[in-house]
């Protein structure tokens, strides 16, 4: 561990004791068992890569800096104002909890309900205050620990599929600092928990073709309930993934195929038992059909000026089909300069632009992958392709696709990183045969 970056995050939680103080000693106390809890696990999985535990560090300290400015400053409604749902319902479960509020009322009904879209957050909030009262800080910072977390979980899951520190390296510093991921994983939202539950999933799914382990079926598992209650149509998707990947084994030998075989039995049964398939079946049945979409796709084209394709209609396959172009172009590439109205809008341009420039890396990286790593990135390929689909038909926002296009960066992140290492690799190898150099 970097004693300077270990000063620093001690320095953070005492500042975020003194100025937000007294929610913020309860939620700097949730910080710090929150990193001792990673580190620890960190440190077990890879107990010489100390890499892991500074890169989490430096995660998590640019993520309570930045929610504490959200926090003392008042600006969640600029930033996210979903969060303040969050905050609201998962009080009330708190208090109906403990007694302190009634559950005959139709507020109460629908903080308790698992019915809608997204229920988990609400009881994740919960939960935590039924330990520190209603904190907000406290909820927000405990999302901060696990988006932090999400950045050497990501070296973990890249390294395993390439083999290579500088993929790795690069993949970690990508979801540490680049700014949509600070905004999105700082704050009481669902987006940072779902990248990490992502990540997760698929980091379990590539143990498990290495070597059968109940503790990474038991974790994904977990994963995949923790998506359903966050985000249900992902669910679907990844399982889609999941189930591909163990069918195509990552080696393609019979004991691979056996193996991917009987993990994909003990989940579907397992999923099955708990009432997770029903449950998201039900959800499916509810809202995932084309003229639900459409619905939801035109309210999001017309709530604000930043909405686009409002004439669309994704209700029929012609026009999927005919909004998917555009669709693709606005979750990859939004917001363009000339759309940019606010200051909201404006302060992303910087990210976009290191974006936008990392589109070659992007491509040669997916070719390399496709070309000579097919195997081993099934899973994260075709879960990827899917939500792109998805989101490029349903999404009518421009804030909403920058947004949710995190869920899939984090993977596009893994695909830029090999493209970077390619062309510095390459670049060492034109030095050497020049006589210029030597190769790391």
């Amino acid at each position: 561990m970097n004693k300077i970056l270990a000063i620093f995050a001690g320095l953070t939680l005492i500042a975020g004791c003194l100025v937000a103080f007294p929610d913020g000693v309860v939620a700097m106390f949730i910080v710090s068992l929150g990193a001792l809890t990673t580190i620890l696990i960190v440190r077990r999985v890879d107990r010489e890569n100390t890499f892991l535990i500074d890169i989490f560090l430096v995660a998590l300290i640019v993520r309570i800096l930045f929610g504490l400015t959200v926090h003392l400053f008042d600006m969640r409604e600029f930033f996210a104002g979903d969060s303040m749902t969050y905050d609201f319902y998962g009080n009330r479960i708190a208090e109906i909890w403990s007694g302190r509020a009634s559950m005959n009322d139709w507020l109460s009904e629908r903080a308790i309900s698992t019915l809608m879209p997204g229920w988990g957050i609400n009881y994740l909030a919960a939960v935590i205050y039924m330990f520190t009262g209603h904190n907000m800080l406290a909820a927000q910072s405990f999302c901060a620990v696990i988006g932090a977390a999400t950045a050497p979980l990501v070296y973990i899951c890249s390294h395993s599929m390439f083999q290579n520190r500088r993929v790795g390296k690069l993949s970690a510093f990508l979801v540490a600092l680049f700014p949509g991921f600070i905004i999105w994983s700082s704050q009481l939202l669902k987006d940072g928990l779902i990248i990490f539950l992502l990540v997760l999933s698929m980091t379990m799914v590539l143990r498990l073709q290495k070597k059968f382990d109940y503790i990474s079926i038991i974790v994904l598992i977990a994963s995949l309930g923790g998506i359903l209650s966050l985000r249900f149509y992902i669910f679907y998707m990844v399982v889609i993934a999941v189930g591909a990947s163990f069918v195509i084994g990552r080696s393609g030998s019979v004991k691979s195929i056996v193996r991917g075989f009987v993990a994909l039995v003990i989940i579907g049964l397992t999923l099955t038992y708990l009432g997770i398939v029903q449950t998201a079946g039900l959800d499916f049945d509810r809202y995932a059909n084309l003229e639900r979409i459409q619905m939801s796709r035109s309210d999001l084209a017309r709530s604000a000026e930043s909405g686009f394709g409002e004439t669309a209609d994704v209700s029929n396959t012609e026009g999927v089909l005919a909004v998917l172009p555009i669709g693709f172009m606005y979750l990859m590439f939004a917001p363009f300069p000339w759309q940019v109205t606010n200051f909201r809008q404006a302060i992303t341009l910087p990210e976009m632009m290191v974006w936008w420039a990392s589109f070659p890396l992007l491509i040669s990286g997916l070719w390399y992958t496709i070309r000579n790593r097919l195997r081993n990135t099934i899973a994260i390929l075709i879960f990827t392709m899917l939500l792109t689909l998805g989101y490029s038909v349903f999404q009518g926002n421009v804030g909403t696709a920058y947004r949710q296009r995190a869920q899939i960066q984090v993977f596009l992140f893994i695909f830029i990183a090999v493209g970077w290492t390619l062309r510095q690799e390459n670049k060492e190898a034109r030095n050497v045969r020049r006589g210029g150099g030597r190769p790391q």
